[in-house]
């Protein structure tokens, strides 16, 4: 019987998110005063008070979500993980988490994170859709064919339980694919409102910026495993950690396979930290004989 913690990516932010950590909490005021100070900007005024549209500023939305993953997960008197996994951007609270990089140069990275996955958008403006009820074998050759006869980018992105994959790529390529989706059988294919496609060769000028940024960044031996997105299994060596981190700007979020992997290495019970409660459900859905809880 083994314990998970799990952390949410972008698009569970909320207005009001983190408030309550700030006033009831001492070492959590303290944590978004750092990051404030971090930062360059009162990122915890934007969390308490801003409009649900501040919130969608990519360089507002993925410190936000780490810091409440963070700082949530830091509340936890009692927390030892028995093996850790985010998604997408949870990542980096993940590796928080099994002390494998610290708060400040965590929080750093998800800043230079950000602010890359911006520019990167504003390049190839480029898009993502949600395929529901359709094999994800079906999903990737139909991307493959997208991209074979048409030049277009289209690929599979997170696999986020069975029957819901979501798919990244140009404008254009979306369209296309999510038009044979639905011919294809998919109980839908809708276009999300997200300003880049996310897990896909369009974000490669954000991966060497980050590149460089984790490269110079120390990466401590880990407490626990941490089950990596585009691995999806257990990893434990800092310089894997570091490519694989790397690797994820581009590359599929595996969830559904990460949360099958820890459960095949024993994981019984997942506790999501963090703002919502997206990753409980999805666990879920992967295996109902799952318990789960979350802390925010």
């Amino acid at each position: 019987m083994a314990h998970a913690y799990i952390f949410p990516g972008q698009g569970s932010q909320f207005s009001g998110m983190g408030k309550n950590l700030y006033d009831s909490n001492p070492l959590s005021k303290e944590m978004f005063e750092q990051a404030n100070d971090i930062l360059g900007f009162r990122i915890s005024d934007i969390m308490f008070t801003g409009s649900d549209e501040d919130l969608k500023q990519t360089n507002v939305t993925q410190p936000a979500v780490f810091l409440h993953s963070v700082i949530a997960f830091k509340t936890l008197a009692d927390a030892k993980p028995d093996m850790v996994a985010g998604h997408s951007l949870g990542e980096f609270s993940a590796l928080v988490a099994n002390n494998v990089l610290s708060f400040e140069n965590a929080l750093k990275l998800v800043s230079i994170r950000a602010t890359a996955m911006q520019r990167a958008c504003e390049i190839n403006p480029s898009t993502m859709a949600a395929v529901l009820n359709l094999p994800d074998d079906k999903v990737e050759e139909i991307c493959a064919e997208v991209m074979k006869e048409t030049g277009e980018v289209v690929v599979a992105a997170n696999y986020n339980c069975p029957g819901q994959l979501v798919i990244s790529g140009s404008i254009k390529g979306i369209e296309i694919a999510c038009e044979l989706m639905k011919a294809a059988g998919a109980k839908r294919a809708l276009v999300l409102p997200v300003g880049g496609a996310f897990h896909s060769p369009l974000m490669l000028p954000a991966k060497e910026e980050l590149a460089a940024a984790i490269e110079a960044t120390s990466f401590n031996e880990p407490s626990c495993p941490v089950y990596q997105n585009v691995v999806a299994k257990a990893v434990t060596d800092p310089a894997a950690i570091k490519n694989n981190l790397i690797d994820q700007l581009t590359g599929a979020v595996r969830w559904t396979q990460s949360v099958e992997a820890m459960i095949a290495d024993g994981a019984t019970n997942f506790t999501e930290s963090g703002p919502g409660k997206v990753l409980q459900g999805l666990v879920m859905k992967i295996n109902k004989e799952m318990v789960t809880d979350g802390v925010s």
